[in-house]
């Protein structure tokens, strides 16, 4: 006679939770659930970055302002190691202003900095990381394509 002993094997969860999904009845509504944020919440995380509980505020502003949702989180990856190295206080991931742009949250400078990149950027035909470097970082010349790698690296375009 065989016994097998089956032990279960060690699960990891990402401690996120998709706010964009709801809970009715005790059924989460498929059609509600968006993905992007569950993306985005587990690369900051893999980075160890402080803005991995902003992935929400990251969507929303791209959504609110038209943009490609991996650009600011790719700004702020080139910029600031995703907020990890930024000046004290500044709540500046972007690097905005050469990082010496003082917001009072991170919900505010990703709002601000989204609607700037809309309006100083993508509503002047600068709509991708290679016609944005040039203005945005003119000192290098890699920014762009730097960027652009981060952006892939967050979810590659399918």
């Amino acid at each position: 006679m065989l016994v097998f002993f089956v032990r279960p094997l060690k699960a990891e969860a990402i401690d996120v939770a998709a706010s964009s999904a709801s809970l009715r009845n005790g059924v989460v509504l498929k059609e509600e659930f968006d993905e992007r944020f569950l993306l985005l919440a587990s690369y900051l995380k893999g980075k160890n970055s402080p803005l991995t509980g902003y992935s929400h505020d990251f969507i929303k502003a791209a959504d609110q302002w038209s943009l490609d949702w991996r650009l600011m989180p790719a700004i702020a990856g080139l910029e600031s190691s995703f907020g990890k190295r930024l000046v004290a206080g500044s709540h500046n991931p972007f690097g905005w202003g050469g990082g010496y742009i003082y917001f009072s949250s991170w919900e505010e400078a990703i709002n601000q900095v989204g609607q700037s990149l809309r309006e100083r950027y993508y509503d002047r035909d600068k709509d991708t990381p290679l016609k944005i470097g040039p203005v945005y970082a003119p000192p290098n010349p890699q920014w762009g394509v730097l960027v652009k790698h981060l952006m892939e690296e967050i979810s590659p375009l399918r």
